[in-house]
């Protein structure tokens, strides 16, 4: 095979579903750290000539950032053809603007640096703020995969009397599009946030709810406070426990454990990042888009360009 695909995540199953569907074996490479702290990194498998994917989900991304920049780099004094950059989930959107004088603005500087090392980026449902498209700050083309069509097939599979739940306004577009896609009733909460452990939901009414199990969904659960104020909102209104589906389930500190001791009767993710309740596998739709980006990269090569 002339694709290959690297790992530098956990995640349950991502990498090899990848290889698989993008028809690539999967590389081995070795990295440890010296009793310093500095990366040691060495590729098993030869890639000269070859279209390469480096696999590395971006979540908590200071201590993983070295060795995927040793890494392709590495790649690229080895000869590989091309170099990618799977990153299902994609740190620092949050820093879109300088709010106070003297602010970096790290999104626009982590994209350059992205861009500088890697030719293609994929990454899934990225949480955009004031930034419209990763075209915006990323030189490299950019292509978002949606988790939503992975997780209405795991709803009609396993949540057949769902009633979809999003927790304010910015989950609207997620929820009205899994809503349709596995035929189940949805409302959208509104929210306040106060502070970043500090946030109000209200629910309004909520018609056609009864008897059927709320399943919340949202892209991003970090502090995991949204999702236990919309818990906690739902079971004070009588309904049954709902269920809780991430597309991105940081869960720092014990965010986790707060959002099951709240009532949530499950909590079900993307394994975008790796985490102890993945459940909806997202390496299909990685992997088609990039054969769609090597396609076009093999019909540029072929042109001379």
């Amino acid at each position: 095979m002339n694709r290959i695909v690297f790992s530098l995540s956990e995640a349950a199953g991502m990498a090899e579903g990848i290889a698989r569907h993008f028809d690539a074996d999967l590389g081995e490479l070795e990295t440890r750290r010296f009793p310093d702290g500095e990366t040691y990194l060495r590729l098993l498998t030869p890639v000269r000539g070859r279209d390469v994917v480096l696999l590395a989900t971006l979540d908590r991304p200071d201590t993983k950032l070295a060795p995927l920049l040793f890494a392709a780099d590495a790649l690229r004094d080895q000869g590989a053809r091309s170099v990618a950059l799977a990153a299902p989930y994609l740190a620092y959107m949050r820093q879109d603007k300088a709010f106070r004088s003297g602010e970096a603005v790290t999104s626009r500087s982590f994209a350059r640096l992205l861009s500088f090392y890697f030719d293609f980026l994929v990454t899934v449902d990225p949480h955009l703020h004031r930034i419209t498209s990763l075209d915006e700050i990323y030189s490299v083309p950019a292509k978002v995969v949606s988790a939503t069509p992975s997780i209405a097939e795991w709803i009609k599979a396993y949540v057949p009397d769902a009633f979809l739940i999003g927790p304010d306004e910015e989950s609207e577009q997620w929820v009205l599009d899994v809503a349709e896609r596995a035929q189940v009733p949805s409302a959208v909460l509104e929210k306040q946030r106060w502070g970043d452990l500090d946030v109000s939901i209200s629910a309004g009414n909520l018609p056609g709810i009864n008897g059927k199990r709320p399943v919340i969904l949202d892209d991003i659960a970090s502090s995991a406070r949204t999702l236990i104020e919309t818990v906690k909102m739902l079971l004070k209104a009588g309904t049954k426990a709902p269920i809780c589906i991430v597309v991105h389930p940081i869960f720092a500190g014990d965010a986790y454990e707060n959002l099951l001791a709240a009532g949530a009767h499950s909590v079900i993710s993307v394994n975008a990042v790796e985490h102890e309740t993945n459940a909806i596998d997202i390496s299909r739709p990685i992997a088609e888009a990039l054969c769609e980006w090597s396609a076009q990269n093999a019909e540029l090569i072929g042109a001379g360009a």
